[in-house]
């Protein structure tokens, strides 16, 4: 598959048709810290930060979405980079906060907030809370006054239509994120009412998967719109203008890479308009990606355990299925099943062998990785490995389901292998249970 050969060759390596991860042949990988794993190439992501940072004007900061992949040791690799921590969840904030992260570099969006998590994060002065509703603006108030404290708020606003795009389309729509964009402006004036809130600016996200740069410079230039109706309703320049995240890269053949050179030059000519714009003066514009900055440099590493012919159809067993990896088996939104980059990891280039269904460990049909997939000649203790595999699957995947202990992850640098996750116990299964 020719997305698997361009993978490869710009985010990791291969000698005699094994991969390579930094210096460590995949097959050493595996034999030190065993099957399933997730192993995490460094150079693939400082190749995607320093292609980001270099496509963003300078006005603009990053924020990576942790809940594309939690795992601290990526949430200081990019801590370490400069960049702020965008949560949706309390468990996240303290993740966070674990990495090191300072709670004014924080922010935190999601449709159902907890009365305990806003307090929590209150408490420790969080840079903003993006409110999706006006009974959230309420409860915000209310809190924050309790505690004696103001928070620091932006509205997430749900863009009407023309805004909408992406593989999975979050907003122009009826949905349970964000505030109608026909509604802001009496939000506008219930947050300017309510004691104990600062409104800090707007919160734009209407996709995410995109690979077109035209509809992520299309949405743009739709937050700017908003955020400039918002600074003449409260009378100054909004501090900031958060675009949400959205930037795709490519799983499956007919996918293209987003193309930065383009969505720069589209950047640039839109912020050449902004400076001079009163309503934005001094304001500063937030992206938080996270499949775009780990997706690539991300490989789920399996072994064979059998291989079977059920009436005439080939069947690849593994060790590693969808309660790691969900998304890879279809069923974390996929309306038609399309297949992964799947490969034979230390058989890299070799003939492709008839097609095989390649299906995981768990007693379901729901667990099946590959459908008709071309691989090379395989046998049982042969490494296969999914890749694109750095966001959404550890952390959006059913691991408790029937009980397997959890898969470590690593982060490969040169020679160096840092454990950033380690693989669960047996004990570990049994520890929240009375």
């Amino acid at each position: 598959m020719e997305i698997i050969t361009r993978v490869v060759t710009r985010c990791f390596g291969q000698t005699n048709g094994e991969l390579l991860v930094g210096d460590m042949p995949i097959s050493a990988l595996a034999h030190t810290y065993g099957t399933p794993c997730f192993v995490h190439h460094r150079t693939a992501l400082d190749r995607q930060w320093e292609r980001l940072r270099t496509c963003l004007p300078r006005e603009f900061s990053i924020y990576y979405s942790v809940k594309a992949n939690p795992a601290l040791g990526l949430l200081r690799h990019f801590l370490q980079k400069g960049s702020g921590l965008e949560i949706a969840s309390g468990g996240e904030f303290h993740l966070a906060l674990r990495a090191g992260c300072s709670p004014d570099r924080i922010i935190f969006a999601g449709p159902g907030k907890t009365d305990a998590e806003l307090e929590m994060v209150i408490k420790q002065n969080i840079g903003e809370i993006h409110v999706e509703s006006t009974r959230e603006l309420e409860r915000v108030s209310s809190l924050s006054t309790r505690l004696g404290k103001t928070a620091g708020i932006s509205l997430r606003i749900n863009p009407s239509g023309d805004a909408q795009g992406g593989a999975m389309r979050m907003g122009g729509k009826p949905a349970a994120f964000g505030i109608d964009e026909e509604q802001m402006d009496a939000a506008v004036d219930l947050a300017r009412r309510l004691p104990s809130l600062a409104i800090h600016g707007v919160h734009l996200f209407a996709g995410t998967q995109i690979l077109d740069h035209t509809i992520l410079l299309t949405q743009y230039r739709k937050g700017i719109e908003i955020g400039k109706r918002l600074s003449a309703r409260v009378g100054r320049p909004i501090r900031t203008l958060d675009f949400g995240g959205g930037l795709g890269i490519p799983y499956f053949p007919q996918d293209q890479d987003l193309n930065l050179g383009e969505l720069q030059l589209g950047l640039d000519r839109l912020m050449a308009d902004v400076q001079h714009d009163p309503l934005l003066k001094g304001t500063r514009f937030i992206v938080e990606p996270g499949r775009f900055l780990v997706g690539e440099a991300g490989v789920y590493v399996t072994r064979v355990t059998d291989i079977k012919v059920s009436r005439g159809k080939r069947f690849v067993i593994l060790d590693g299925g969808m309660h790691h990896h969900l998304a890879a088996s279809g069923n974390l939104g996929q309306t038609i099943k399309r297949n992964f980059p799947i490969a034979a990891l230390t058989k890299l280039g070799q003939p492709e062998s008839p097609p095989v269904t390649v299906a995981g460990p768990l007693c379901t049909p729901l667990d099946t990785i590959g459908r008709e997939v071309a691989l090379p000649e395989l046998a049982v203790g042969d490494l296969v490995g999914v890749f694109q595999a750095g966001a959404y699957t550890r952390s959006a995947s059913p691991v408790g389901f029937l009980s397997h202990p959890t898969p470590p992850e690593l982060l490969v640098a040169g020679g160096n292998v840092q454990v950033i996750r380690r693989r669960g116990t047996y004990d570990d299964l049994h520890a929240d249970m009375v």
